[in-house]
């Protein structure tokens, strides 16, 4: 039978982890407030789709550059303080978008040198939060973890983007001095956390280690293929870059719905992720991979063919709950298959391939809809989502014929 805090709310019981989690709880919905706003303001100043897409670039440049040294930063020092860095940094972030707000921005390049600010702290982030988990709870409490991790994300997915939009009415300077209190109380709970890390490598840092973590992916193709593959349909399928000009163009609503759109993507993941915490995935796991991918696709393409708001609700609600499916089974795999010794490094390349088809998708959704116009644009990334996965279920038969997650390495 399994454990008390195998299932449920069972992580929960592990006090650092609760800290941890409320810490990237308000994090995240700190980050979803703000990006209602950015995206707003930004197509507010300047109406062109291109620049939502810039958005995204501007945080994956210095992103890209600096998330492999990050994953080897996460191996040779104390991961609660890398965290606890990276929340001050985006603390900062957010006290200087209230301070251009309030000193009356006319131009969005500001904007986009802060988001590439924020960037580089999530380069650090991002790999350190993947590889701190399993420090933070017994391996028998890993699979639930993960998913009340994924839940809390979502929750704060969901609610994030509809509060931002709520206090966007009453201007961008309250929601950015509301994401920068959050952040601080992030701050604080990450100042309290702590864990059982074990030493840190006593291998010097040098070109080969660096490296470890790619080499290692490369020799595992469940592993390459299950984060290949959230690379390239996350790539092509990435409508959600777009709500803000499909809010306004299309859908002919203000910030207030836009929130809500934002948030549909989120209550998908989160309900889908909470069945996961209550009852997990434990056989056809590869398949359940696949039909996840392939559900984000055909929602994609009913959003793109989408011109009545509830309709698009809808298809975001789906998209959401198809991506937290293979979320779910990525991160099983990558921290299940990784030894703590390389684990920073390991999940630094998967927060590159994470970050480009978030911020890079971004900017080819913005790029597309430049080029195409909107709805022909998220109609052509739901297809190739669809064909992505398609060519991955050929070229990865054993990540489509898995049938159980491996064991923990410890």
């Amino acid at each position: 039978m399994p454990g008390s805090s195998s299932r449920g709310f069972g992580a929960l019981r592990h006090r650092n982890f609760t800290l941890f989690l409320l810490a990237r709880f308000c994090a995240t919905l700190a980050v979803q407030m703000q990006s209602v706003a950015v995206g707003w303001q930004v197509y507010n100043l300047s109406g062109d789709p291109l620049d939502l897409g810039l958005i995204g670039l501007a945080q994956f440049a210095p992103f890209s550059v600096l998330v492999l040294v990050a994953g080897q930063v996460a191996d040779h020092a104390d991961r609660r303080f890398i965290l606890f860095l990276c929340y001050a940094v985006e603390s900062l972030c957010g006290i200087l978008l209230l301070y251009f707000t309030l000193s009356g921005l006319q131009a969005v390049w500001p904007v986009f040198a802060v988001m590439a600010l924020y960037g580089a702290a999530r380069a650090f982030m991002m790999p350190t939060g993947q590889a701190i988990m399993p420090n933070l709870v017994p391996p028998e409490s890993f699979a639930n973890a993960v998913a009340l991790g994924a839940s809390s994300f979502q929750v704060a997915s969901l609610t994030g983007p509809t509060l931002g939009g709520l206090l966007y009415l009453l201007g961008p300077d309250v929601v950015y001095f509301s994401v920068a209190c959050l952040l601080l109380v992030s701050l604080l709970l990450m100042f309290f956390t702590r864990l059982q890390q074990p030493a840190a490598s006593a291998t010097p840092a040098s070109w080969r280690t660096f490296l470890e973590g790619l080499r290692f992916v490369w020799s595992k193709p469940i592993v390459l293929g299950a984060i290949s593959l959230d690379l390239f349909a996350v790539l092509f399928g990435g409508a959600t870059a777009l709500l803000p000009a499909v809010a306004r163009d299309i859908l002919h609503v203000g910030p207030t719905e836009l929130g809500l759109l934002r948030t549909a993507p989120g209550l998908g993941a989160a309900l889908t992720a909470m069945l996961l915490a209550f009852f997990p995935i434990s056989r056809r796991v590869g398949r359940w991979m696949f039909d996840g991918v392939v559900l984000f696709g055909f929602a994609t393409v009913l959003f793109g063919l989408s011109d009545h708001w509830w309709l698009s609700l809808a298809a975001l609600a789906l998209l959401g709950a198809g991506d937290m499916v293979s979320v779910y089974i990525r991160q099983m795999l990558v921290q299940l298959e990784t030894p703590d010794a390389i684990r920073g490094r390991v999940s630094a390349v998967n927060s590159v391939f994470i970050g480009a088809s978030n911020e890079l998708g971004e900017f080819e959704s913005g790029l597309a809809a430049a080029w195409l116009g909107l709805a022909p644009s998220i109609l052509l990334g739901g297809g190739m989502t669809l064909l992505v996965a398609l060519l991955w279920a050929r070229g990865f038969p054993a990540l489509r014929t898995m049938d159980q997650f491996p064991h923990a390495r410890r």
